[in-house]
């Protein structure tokens, strides 16, 4: 199916925002600029006063998590882990996975969100179900705790989910390997994972050095950062490692990210309200790691708005390093676009450009805050809101038009959530 968004502002990859035309041919974006008069759209979508940018990429979440919004609020990391969140966790079964992925999906493209990296525990078969009826783009992995006593069947189970779901949903998702962190996966068992995942060609998705409490205890259990003896391991061998958090790096740290090219899922809001620190993310782009935001679980953020985390990557950086030129504006939007999707593995995606994937947001700017318009992409970084958002689309079908969802029944999905939340913590 041919679709025109015509006479929108379009967010091009060197930064300008043009008053243009984009052509879609099925899943592609065919060209941006004139349209010739052999092209006949079997869609039209008015773009005056719309900004169309590449669709928001979410790097690191946990989307089930929803369900555990407002749960457990204003506590460290792993006192809000083991006395909170792994509490209620193991009571889950797939319908609450179901559900609250569902509520994810409904936030997500509400936010312009298009693409998200998802690690939580069993059942992710039915995270991949979310993805296939929203829409949307999921790269998907097991979490997997190497230390509980089923360990090994949790590993299995990633090895499952990738057989069956890997290239699925017309190939919009992908499966990752999701080995929990370095505090809950010891040498020997990540080499397992490494084994499986390389023998499969599979990537890999693990929280790192999230809190200086995790490498103060590494050091006192290896004698190394857990970056150091992770490597120790191969699991950063194989085709590709994203990992999240990166708050407390040294100089051996980068050369260690360097080396291996792995590209950093940075979650700013989820880093701020648990007080884990600030990840040196100026000094990481610098040095030319791929650095892409994430929101974290909604039980730790706590919501899944990417907007916000592209605001809080430009705002938290300038004030941590003094320096109003950390993280400018369009760097942010990058972030949250083109290094989000290189940084979850996705090809052609995060750029508004011929022959990429038509994976698009558009917001409306008849609104207060988009006036006056003097720089588009600073209203879209300091001033706008997830509400802004009007259109959304993913491989070029439409998942939402002026707000109205157009694969998902949000009455429902609330219905259910708050059900599945309510017999999870009574």
């Amino acid at each position: 199916m041919k679709t025109l968004i015509k006479d929108a502002y379009v967010l091009l990859p060197d930064g300008t925002t043009p008053r243009t035309n984009i052509l879609i041919d099925g899943d592609k974006i065919k060209a941006i600029g004139e349209v010739p008069e052999d092209f006949r759209p079997a869609k039209i979508i008015d773009g005056r006063n719309h900004l169309a940018v590449p669709g928001f990429v979410n790097a690191h979440t946990h989307a089930s998590m929803t369900l555990l919004r407002s749960y457990a609020d204003d506590m460290n990391l792993m006192d809000w882990l083991n006395n909170k969140v792994w509490p209620v966790e193991a009571k889950m079964n797939e319908d609450d996975i179901y559900w609250g992925a569902m509520l994810a999906a409904v936030e997500m493209i509400e936010g312009g969100t298009t693409a998200f990296a998802d690690m939580y525990g069993p059942y992710m078969d039915k995270v991949a179900e979310v993805v296939a009826d929203s829409g949307l783009r999921g790269v998907l992995c097991r979490g997997i705790i190497g230390v509980a006593p089923d360990g090994e069947k949790k590993l299995d189970e990633n090895v499952a989910l990738y057989k069956d779901f890997n290239g699925a949903a017309d190939g919009r998702i992908t499966v990752m390997f999701g080995p929990h962190a370095p505090y809950t996966c010891p040498p020997a068992f990540l080499k397992k994972v490494a084994a499986a995942a390389q023998s499969l060609g599979a990537e890999i998705h693990i929280h790192m050095h999230e809190t200086q409490a995790e490498i103060e205890g590494s050091l006192k259990e290896y004698g190394k950062r857990p970056f150091a003896w992770v490597e120790e391991t191969g699991l950063f061998d194989g085709r590709g490692t994203l990992a999240a958090h990166c708050v407390h790096l040294d100089d051996h740290d980068i050369e260690i990210i360097k080396k291996h090219h792995i590209r950093v899922a940075h979650n700013p809001g989820s880093n701020m309200k648990l007080a884990s620190g600030t990840a040196p993310v100026p000094r990481l782009l610098k040095e030319g790691v791929c650095v892409a935001l994430g929101t974290d679980g909604a039980s730790s953020n706590n919501n899944l708005d990417m907007l916000e985390e592209i605001n809080l990557a430009a705002m938290l950086h300038k004030v941590h390093t003094l320096d109003p030129l950390a993280v400018p504006a369009r760097t942010a939007v990058k972030m949250g676009t083109e290094y989000g999707a290189e940084a979850i593995g996705l090809k052609d995606t995060g750029r508004l450009e011929a022959g990429c994937k038509a994976d698009i947001t558009l917001f409306d700017m008849e609104s207060a805050v988009w006036y006056p318009r003097h720089d588009l992409v600073s209203l879209l970084t300091y001033a706008a809101h997830a509400d802004s958002v009007d259109t959304v689309l993913v491989d070029g079908k439409v998942l939402m038009e002026k707000r109205e969802l157009t694969t998902l029944d949000k009455e429902r999905i609330f219905f259910e959530a708050q059900r599945c939340a309510e017999r999870l913590t009574r």
